[in-house]
């Protein structure tokens, strides 16, 4: 499933905590710290501050929570996705079900996935990796409700055919999958093409798209209907 590099030459994955609760973001460090191949090197107490941070650190992941005072998650997200040379920093945004309306506007400002914040230590940890690698984390529990809710909103028709006028019909496909939650490897095995082959038309169609990620493809997918919450 990985569309992009590795996050760093040196295997250690750089983690920045943006959340305004200090006591979560202890409880993530002393977690984190643990691992061999995961790092801390910052904290944020509010969105402005992960901005400044993620600028100085150049983190791999940052782990951000929606409300947040000064400037909320959202937005500190956009500006991180829009500074030039924090590009290859992937935002993992800390949700609630009392935050679910928050979800499709965090992806859409470049976060590369969203996590409750009452998961566990092992699904924190997988988070952090999956992420880290360039994979967008879409949970299918969460994924279709929130997506498919929200992207239901959005106008389609007309303007989502010429969104998708610059992809092929196999990108299309591609694109279709994607926004099913498939692997690279599953993409293959569901058009009989290897992963590699797979992996370029995704690449491909971010390209096009002008996605920063696949989390933004599995949003396009959504938005333009081509794919729908009873796929």
């Amino acid at each position: 499933m990985n569309t992009a590099a590795s996050p760093s030459t040196n295997a250690q994955i750089k983690v920045l905590l943006a959340d305004d609760e200090g006591l979560v973001r202890s409880g993530f460090r002393v977690l984190l710290d643990l691992e061999n191949d995961i790092t801390v090197v910052g904290e944020a107490a509010n969105g402005a501050e992960a901005v400044e941070r993620a600028r100085a650190t150049r983190p791999d992941v940052v782990l951000m929570d929606v409300r947040m005072p000064r400037l909320d998650g959202i937005q500190a997200t956009a500006q991180i996705a829009r500074t030039h040379g924090l590009e290859q920093v992937r935002v993992l945004i800390l949700t609630t079900y009392d935050t679910d309306e928050y979800v499709f506007d965090a992806l859409q400002a470049g976060a590369s996935g969203f996590l409750l914040k009452d998961a566990g230590p092992a699904e924190l940890l997988h988070a952090v990796r999956v992420v880290a690698a360039g994979d967008a984390l879409l949970a299918p529990r969460i994924t279709r409700r929130l997506i498919g809710r929200f992207a239901a909103l959005r106008t389609v028709a007309r303007a989502a055919e010429d969104r998708l006028a610059v992809l092929t019909e196999r990108e299309r496909e591609v694109l279709a999958l994607v926004g099913r939650g498939l692997s690279n490897h599953e993409i293959g095995g569901e058009l009989f093409v290897s992963p590699a082959t797979a992996r370029t038309h995704v690449s491909r169609a971010m390209t096009k798209l002008g996605a920063r990620d696949r989390a933004q493809l599995v949003v396009i997918a959504y938005q333009t209907g081509l794919v729908s919450p009873a796929m």
